[in-house]
């Protein structure tokens, strides 16, 4: 037998788990020469029969094709005879399986204990409702590059769709009972708007979905190219009120803005998810949403830390710890400053990894004593300073001589 084949008696265990009553889903990640290839099972109904919806990512170009019993069993035998290092995730309603077969070709298997989960097969014909799909936003998405030249979804493009429709979602949320001007524009400001996928779709979905009367949305980024390319956007949507501004975070003045009502950022990279947070409170926005990403500024900090050596030495560990405590300072602070702060996950970690998000307003009373005590509490004890609180200064500091 190869050694990265898998003994009789487990293959027949996930046969039955996965063509059986109860199987939620199966997911297989495998190690190519330096790439990925992931491949993921699930029980659909279509038509009202039931099928088994299979999505290959090879290396990020996905494939899904919808397969009924016999094709799902053939596949299910390509997934249980790959060969080399590999995982697999297998979910059914009495509990899950997990294996892994390392790179010298060990096995090892580990189950849950018996669960008892209900296995609800949904209907995938439906016409899903989403913020995107809630207006004509055919044109829009052809314009900024997520759909083709048929309107279709493009392949490589459906996380940022699925990204964009979860986060406006978040916005419908937020304000969710808001009542917008009447004599002035609702401002947005997309702090490192990129390629203005989520910029656009914004300013469209609250003319069009949220039914805002009159709407301003500006988007900031420092690269020329890529804000030469949203104007085009904005100019093939003839939509005078989406507006983009070349200029780094830190030097953005707001002076040409008007009265601004809420920032946002999706994936500002390290301390410029900072800035967007400072901006929106300098700014004195009503509402801030951001989405961080990749965060670096406490590793150097924490290194020193010989007491926590056994974890921090361990860099994906490092780097896992390093995020929680990030946003954990970025909420603590926010809240100190006078927003009711929320640290939630706006889309499916399958989208993206990058999937936490910081949903603030303002609207409670800055410096009060118990948020102050418990930031500095866990400031002290990491021995740290986080940029945002450097960021702020004097505005943080009023509030902490009173009380460290």
């Amino acid at each position: 037998m190869d050694k990265f084949e898998l003994p009789e008696k487990l293959k027949e265990e996930i046969r039955a788990r996965v063509l059986g009553e109860g199987f939620m889903k199966l997911v297989q990640s495998v190690r190519r020469n330096g790439r990925q290839f992931k491949i993921s099972m699930r029980p659909v109904e279509i038509g009202g029969e039931r099928k088994f919806q299979a999505e290959m990512n090879d290396d990020g170009h996905v494939q899904v094709k919808n397969l009924a019993v016999n094709a799902a069993a053939q596949g299910l035998e390509e997934i249980i005879a790959q060969r080399g290092a590999r995982d697999l995730h297998l979910m059914t309603a009495k509990g899950d399986l997990h294996l892994r077969v390392t790179r010298k070709g060990r096995i090892q298997v580990s189950r849950s204990a018996e669960m008892d989960r209900v296995a609800l097969v949904q209907p995938h014909d439906r016409v899903k409702k989403l913020p995107l799909t809630s207006f004509d936003s055919t044109a829009l998405l052809k314009a900024v590059g997520i759909a083709d030249g048929e309107g279709r979804i493009k392949t490589g493009m459906r996380g940022k769709y699925d990204q964009v429709n979860e986060f406006l979602k978040v916005v419908k949320e937020t304000l969710s009972g808001f009542e917008p001007p009447q004599d002035r524009p609702f401002t947005v400001v997309d702090c490192g708007c990129g390629k203005a996928y989520l910029t656009a779709c914004l300013y469209f979905y609250l003319l069009h979905s949220l039914s805002f009367p009159e709407v301003r949305v500006i988007g900031i980024d420092r690269r020329a190219d890529v804000v030469a390319a949203a104007r085009k956007v904005s100019s093939v949507m003839d939509a005078e009120a989406l507006e983009f501004v070349e200029s780094d975070l830190e030097s953005a003045d707001s002076s040409g803005f008007g009265r601004v009502d809420m920032v946002v950022s999706l994936h500002a990279c390290d301390t410029a998810t900072d800035e967007a947070l400072a901006k929106g409170v300098e700014w004195k926005a009503r509402f801030i949403l951001s989405a961080p990403c990749c965060q670096h500024e406490l590793h150097k900090s924490l290194a020193d830390r010989r007491d926590f050596s056994g974890l921090l030495r361990q860099s994906i560990l490092r780097e896992r710890l390093c995020d929680i405590l990030t946003d954990s300072f970025r909420a603590m602070i926010m809240r100190i400053l006078g927003f009711k702060t929320q640290v939630v996950e706006f889309v499916s970690s399958e989208a993206t990894a990058r999937n936490i998000l910081l949903k603030c307003e303002y609207g409670v009373k800055p410096g009060q004593p118990g948020p102050v005590g418990e930031y500095l509490n866990l400031r002290d004890y990491w021995g740290v300073t986080p940029w945002l609180e450097t960021r702020f200064g004097e505005m943080l500091a009023k509030y902490f001589r009173r009380y460290e």
